[in-house]
């Protein structure tokens, strides 16, 4: 397992003001919105329920779910509005602290450079496009492999794939720093985003047939959507991009 932890930012010009207002939106989300995940309430009302989108119907009402061998309730509550929001909502919301911290990390170390390459309004809307269209694909993979459509998904990591698999077409050779094998090293970018996409694949496949409970609850679809995305997107957002100024010599 790769884990990045930060990259060599020489040559970066823009300061990634959106990279920095997305963290803090996140983090102000989880804190206030979702009260540290104890607000169930606001996190099931505007969370990504994969029935709700094929439908166009809020389902507000206790789903029953099974967890491993033990089964339980989902208390789905009603979205203000069009259920279609959510896919935008639930790009902003997490399941737990760590869930928080990791993506934060991640959007941190790949997102100020891929922002450098297509300026503040560029990326803010590749962000969008890719954590959407990986919303769409947890939802769509989830009525093909037929898992739980009640089951909701959250979280930034759809959106963040995105900028991974923009980094990885823009930045290939940028050097990563990465613990790999219990050492801390530096890798090419196209080692340090191509191992995490692997076993994103890898862990797809494990639990495809299995529901989503069988990885930990985590969308992997959703991140192979995201990244796909991104890697097909990010030459198309880049076209006519006006490079950042250039700092003349002293």
């Amino acid at each position: 397992m790769v884990f990045p932890i930060g990259d060599d930012n020489t040559g970066r010009i823009r300061t990634p003001y959106v990279t920095y207002a997305l963290i803090a939106l996140n983090v102000l989300v989880f804190v206030f919105l979702q009260g540290m995940g104890t607000n169930e309430q606001f996190t099931y009302a505007f969370s990504t329920v994969p029935q709700e989108i094929r439908t166009g119907e809020d389902v507000a009402r206790q789903v029953p779910v099974e967890l491993g061998d033990e089964r339980g309730t989902i208390p789905l509550q009603p979205t203000p509005g069009s259920v279609y929001l959510t896919l935008l909502t639930s790009m902003f919301m997490h399941g737990s602290l760590m869930h928080l911290l990791g993506n934060m990390l991640f959007l941190w170390i790949f997102g100020d450079n891929v922002e450098d390459d297509l300026s503040h309004g560029r990326y803010t809307v590749f962000y969008l496009v890719t954590g959407v269209i990986a919303s769409l694909s947890h939802v769509v993979s989830t009525f093909v492999l037929a898992d739980n459509p009640f089951i909701p998904s959250l979280g930034a990591s759809g959106a963040i794939s995105g900028v991974m698999g923009g980094y990885l077409v823009l930045h290939p050779h940028r050097r990563v720093r990465v613990f790999i094998f219990r050492m801390l090293t530096e890798v090419p970018g196209y080692v340090a985003v191509g191992l995490w996409f692997l076993f994103q694949l890898i862990s797809a496949f494990g639990v495809i047939g299995q529901g989503p409970q069988a990885g930990g609850g985590v969308a992997f679809m959703a991140h192979i959507g995201g990244f796909i995305a991104g890697v097909v997107l990010v030459k198309l957002f880049a076209v006519g991009s006006q490079p950042p100024p250039r700092r003349r010599p002293a």
